[in-house]
């Protein structure tokens, strides 16, 4: 297993006292896998991404049973020892490459830096024309016309597509076991939207690369996708295999979501009505106990003010009381 999480919990401190705000999430990619995690908005997706990366806040406390990359434990790493494995073994494409791409440095200067020296089989007085060559290449396979022109410009000038498809390029430059992406095409048009999905899909046929995808709507998921896990108030739902999870979902959240996103114009009459959860999402402050979802839940019972445990149900595996086939059986 290339990245292994067990029941992975964060700690944040605030005015109103101490909150959880992951509550032991557990999470695995394979080798060569692409993974999607599926949430809300505020559901504790990105804060899975930061764990990893150890982008944490100074107020946080992580506790995890397993938090393996390649059967190294993340937590027990040194400041220096992580940075040795963040960057090279392990990459992140995030929503807003403008904001994380440097304002003050060229295209050419940043992937310069992001280029490693041992990747340049050349003497040391010509690694800089190496390196400008290597960069030039990424561009060109992230289909990116004018490369040169792009190479020369700052990132403000930049448009977000062309601006993500750099930063994927940075990113890519050590050739990673894991690309992280953050919801990388939220900001973007459907038809530029698409076209990094499909360069995701490439490099991953390339490269074998593995890919941990986050996003916040199944109708964005990629064809390739392996596994889907769906993640609700930090806590986790279901997950399971691509078809089954978007055609028999077995929890009431996973569910929720396919009706409001890819199968809607199937599932739905004429001007029938959305099939969405009743209530809000709950602020870090008001979390219910137990399953989160429960004040929201259409199957929820007296029971789900209790945590629910990892439970298997066909090849799903979900944190339900209530599963729908358990409910439907029932009937």
């Amino acid at each position: 297993m290339l990245l292994d999480i067990r029941n992975l919990t964060i700690f944040a401190d605030t005015p109103q006292g101490e909150v959880r705000v992951l509550d032991r999430v557990s999470l695995q990619v394979a080798e060569g896998e692409i993974h999607t995690l599926v949430g809300e908005s505020g559901s504790g997706k990105s804060l899975v991404a930061r764990a990893i990366m150890g982008f944490v806040n100074s107020n946080w406390r992580i506790q995890a049973d397993r938090l393996w990359f390649r059967g190294t434990d993340l937590l027990n790493l040194t400041a220096k020892q992580r940075r040795e494995i963040i960057g090279v073994d392990i990459a992140m494409i995030f929503q807003d490459p403008i904001a994380y791409l440097d304002p003050n440095a060229t295209v050419i200067e940043q992937l310069r830096e992001a280029i490693p020296a041992a990747d340049l089989d050349v003497p040391f007085f010509q690694r800089r024309a190496a390196r400008d060559k290597y960069a030039a290449q990424l561009l060109v396979r992230m289909g990116i016309r004018d490369h040169q022109d792009v190479l020369a410009s700052y990132p403000f000038e930049l448009s977000d597509g062309v601006a993500q498809k750099v930063m994927i390029a940075t990113a890519l430059a050590h050739r990673p076991y894991l690309l992280i992406a953050d919801e990388p095409t939220t900001t973007m048009e459907p038809v530029m939207r698409a076209q990094i999905y499909k360069l995701l899909a490439q490099l991953h046929a390339r490269y074998q690369m593995s890919i941990l995808m986050i996003t916040q709507d199944l109708a964005t998921i990629m064809p390739e996708t392996s596994r889907i896990t769906t993640i609700y108030c930090g806590q986790v739902m279901e997950s399971g295999p691509l078809q089954s999870m978007l055609t028999t979902p077995q929890h009431p959240y996973t569910d929720a979501l396919s009706y409001t996103s890819l199968f809607q114009s199937e599932r739905l009459k004429p001007r029938q009505k959305l099939a969405t959860l009743a209530g809000l999402e709950p602020t870090l402050q008001h979390m219910p106990i137990g399953c989160r979802l429960g004040p929201r839940c259409p199957n929820a019972q007296r029971k789900c003010v209790q945590r629910p445990e990892l439970e298997q149900v066909g090849k799903h595996q979900l944190y339900c009381h209530y599963p729908i086939s358990v409910k439907e059986n029932a009937s």
